[in-house]
């Protein structure tokens, strides 16, 4: 069955798929970037020029399915598949597959040298271990799988208070239409900076136990056995077995004192690290509001290393549209700074993260945004509604993409994930 040609001098083609070669292909297409009617399109000129026709497909329980193709293509399809002897759902089914064949998944691109993203910010309660937590997740996610994704824009404007209906978005330019994209497939280790073990408690954790090796320990020179052995996964099968945490131990609280006696302090977690970084994609360090010892060590690990492409590592900020996130930001980036020049360092921005955002609350909110946009280095890279699903989340103890896959917060942190790859 067609219908009439359309602009681009194509026909609407309708026949009938299995759900299972459908999802297949639906994936596919989106890993590759390929449009499903140019996939079509081509499976079926090669299924024609086959000398034969391939081994059958099972297409028991086969559902409608349409497509675009060129003009004669189908016609021809169909006579090609009676000349076989095939009808013309088997005959699209093993075009389908053939596509496949022909074009396998795509491998995940592995960084050469791990990326180190420091999520920071002076000020508590910013929400910044839940956009590490998230960011994560979204970098940890299938790659096999579609998973609802509003691609990033630049803001044109500040939503007002009118705007209320549309500001749990990632965007707040026109309204943009969900794109279902694969996940990205990283392996990502999350290290809880932090001694109060918030992302640790989050993802459904304990803290190391006082006494016991830690991350501390190691930065301290004072290790009790590998550091591997203090990580542990993630389990939830959207991630596979790429999504691992490096517990809090409460004993960071000491960090700072115990840090001023270590050489070289500053590179003191780059050396806690380092032996298990081959393991890993992508590292992320949920900080501390901190502005001590532990503080310049997280930014010296997130420097940019001399084989590195800029932006590759760096800082992620988290703020709220309020104006206490702004002095925390200035003390933040004056740390930032003075390491970069008494050290002569590159630490790249990677971006702000507006965090909890919610335009119905006002003018403070919404001038608030306006001012962290006016920065532009570093600009914005996503805003991340308040909404009650991350606070449920941690209620419960699983990562917000187990409990609301499909929500506003983590279509925002997946946006983040892809701004900042």
């Amino acid at each position: 069955m067609t219908s009439p040609s359309s602009p681009s001098d194509r026909e609407k083609v309708v026949s009938k798929l299995p759900p299972w070669l459908r999802q297949e292909l639906k994936i596919r297409t989106a890993q590759l970037r390929v449009d499903i009617q140019d996939a079509v399109h081509e499976g079926i000129a090669h299924w024609s020029a086959l000398a034969s026709a391939p081994s059958p497909v099972d297409t028991s329980g086969a559902e409608s399915f349409s497509t675009w193709l060129p003009a004669g293509q189908w016609e021809s399809f169909r006579s090609g598949s009676k000349d076989r002897g095939v009808s013309l759902i088997q005959g699209l089914a093993q075009a389908v597959r053939l596509w496949l064949e022909m074009n396998p998944a795509p491998t995940v691109k592995r960084p050469s040298v791990v990326r180190r993203i420091v999520v920071c910010n002076q000020k508590g309660g910013v929400g910044k271990t839940a956009v590490t937590a998230g960011t994560a997740e979204a970098l940890a996610e299938d790659p096999s799988t579609l998973h609802p994704v509003r691609v990033a824009r630049q803001l044109a404007r500040v939503p007002s208070a009118e705007d209320a209906d549309h500001t749990h978005q990632a965007t707040h330019t026109t309204p943009l239409d969900l794109e279902d994209l694969p996940g990205l497939g990283m392996r990502v280790l999350l290290v809880d900076f932090d001694p109060q073990g918030h992302l640790t408690k989050q993802l459904g954790h304990q803290p190391l136990p006082i006494g016991g090796d830690s991350l501390t320990c190691h930065m301290a020179g004072e290790a009790k056995g590998p550091l591997s052995e203090l990580i542990v996964p993630v389990p939830d099968e959207r991630f596979g077995d790429r999504l691992h945490i490096l517990p809090a131990c409460t004993d960071a609280f000491l960090l700072d004192v115990r840090l001023s006696t270590v050489r070289a302090r500053e590179a003191a977690l780059e050396r806690a690290l380092a032996p298990v970084e081959s393991d890993y994609d992508v590292i992320l360090i949920d900080c501390p509001p901190s502005l001590g010892l532990s503080m310049d060590a997280a930014i010296y690990y997130g420097r940019r290393r001399d084989t590195e492409q800029p932006g590759a590592s760096g800082a992620l900020i988290v703020v709220q549209a309020e104006d206490s996130s702004a002095d925390a930001y200035d003390l933040l980036t004056s740390q930032i700074n003075d390491l970069r020049d008494d050290l002569s360092l590159d630490i790249d921005y990677l971006g702000l993260v507006v965090n909890l955002y919610d335009g119905r609350r006002g003018y403070i909110a919404t001038s608030s945004l306006q001012a962290w946009m006016d920065i532009k280095d570093p600009r914005v890279v996503a805003i991340v509604p308040d909404l009650k699903e991350q606070r449920e989340a941690v209620r419960v103890k699983q990562p917000l993409f187990v409990y609301a896959p499909k929500g506003d917060q983590a279509v925002a942190l997946r946006a983040l994930a892809r701004e900042i790859s």
